[in-house]
């Protein structure tokens, strides 16, 4: 019930406030910046987790992160016209990988001729 003590409303398919959240951050030139992250159609959003252990699961154990309540976190990420939060994603795409080589094509192997059959008439 500590949830309820930070005022915030609980969002439509949310039976109640998120509460504090752990926030991916990175370093900035004035401190930590939150960390925003794409949509699967390419629409910018902010990402919180409910506990460290989760965000580990997603985003590795070296990412950093602050402690936010959610309407904190929203109006951060406001003035940056973000209005999407995801909590607790779970399905994200693997990190791209810059430093391997493209990989070479393969060479096809050469069909074999095939014996021609010859029908009688």
């Amino acid at each position: 019930m500590a949830d309820a003590l930070y005022g915030d409303d609980p969002e439509p398919g949310e039976p109640f406030p998120a509460g504090r959240l752990c926030v991916p951050v990175r370093p900035g030139a004035h401190g930590c910046v939150t960390r925003l992250f794409r949509t699967p159609v390419g629409g910018r959003t902010a990402v919180a987790f409910t506990d460290p252990a989760r965000l580990r699961a997603v985003l590795g154990a070296d990412q950093p992160w602050i402690r936010l309540a959610e309407p904190a976190l929203r109006a951060l990420v406001a003035p940056l016209d973000v209005r999407d939060l995801r909590i607790d994603p779970v399905l994200t795409a693997p990190r791209a990988v810059t430093t391997a080589a493209p990989p070479q094509p393969q060479p096809q192997p050469q069909p074999q001729p095939r014996p021609l059959t010859v029908l009688a008439s």
